[in-house]
């Protein structure tokens, strides 16, 4: 999955959790002060932004595949080492970081284990990955995917995705060949005004969900429109996600 859109598009529709979920997997990596912290898939930068204010830009690093979002996090932070760059072939050497985090990125990475072996690769010895994935269940598109299989029972969503169930991103460590893994949920809330404030992401064409919706003609996108309605209180409601997340040793 490529996310060849702007940076604002992200942010609107998926930065509005993201940024409040950075500050919870940088905690649970136990990212502190003078530590050098690769972002690995920063997208626009949600993470990168938690990082710098914790450990200032110079000793943050990070890479995406998508130029928009290497562009956006160029601007914004000037001077992050941002590099355009896949997960599963970092460009750096061995032993490079203190730790190294991905912030709902490993379900998008073409070969996961792969992409936590170079995370481990990059990280000295005993140094933190960590990782964490939306639970397709209890994340902030659960709602929208239980009314698209709902309309058409063949539709696929993002179930199927690494780390999406509970227990598969630890196994992904462990096949990875990290060490002492763990793992927790990770949970935040966000309140919206109402409906339309919800809907009005998805159609911005950011991720599968944003994809889908782009692939729909006017009356199937009206209809999956009116059962998300449906699914959700009226407004103002607040919505909680869940992350499964997941950290081991280098």
């Amino acid at each position: 999955m490529t996310f060849a859109v702007t940076a604002d598009a992200y942010d609107r529709f998926m930065g509005r959790y993201s940024s409040r979920l950075s500050p919870q997997l940088a905690d649970y990596a136990g990212v502190r002060s003078e530590q050098r912290v690769i972002d690995v898939g920063c997208g626009p930068g949600a993470l990168t932004s938690e990082l710098v204010d914790r450990l200032g830009p110079t000793n943050v690093s990070a890479v995406d595949p998508s130029e928009p979002f290497i562009a956006a996090v160029r601007e914004r932070f000037p001077t992050v080492d941002a590099r355009l760059a896949a997960a599963e072939k970092l460009p750096f050497p061995d032993n490079a970081f203190d730790a190294a985090l991905a912030q709902l990125v490993v379900h998008f990475m073409s070969d996961p284990v792969a992409g936590l072996r170079e995370m481990a690769r990059v990280a000295r010895r005993d140094g933190v990955v960590a990782a964490c994935v939306w639970d397709h269940a209890g994340g902030p598109v659960s709602i929208f995917w239980r009314a698209a299989r709902e309309l058409d029972p063949e539709v696929k969503d993002e179930s199927r995705r690494a780390g999406a169930r509970a227990g598969h991103l630890s196994e992904l460590f462990v096949e990875a060949g990290l060490r002492s893994v763990e793992a927790t949920v990770l949970v935040v809330s966000l309140a919206h005004g109402d409906f339309d404030e919800w809907w009005e992401p998805f159609t911005l064409g950011v991720g599968p969900a944003g994809a889908y919706t782009a692939g729909l003609d006017s009356n199937r996108r009206a209809q999956l429109r009116e059962r998300c309605r449906e699914l959700l209180p009226k407004g103002p409601f607040q919505l909680a996600a869940r992350a499964w997340t997941a950290r081991g040793l280098a």
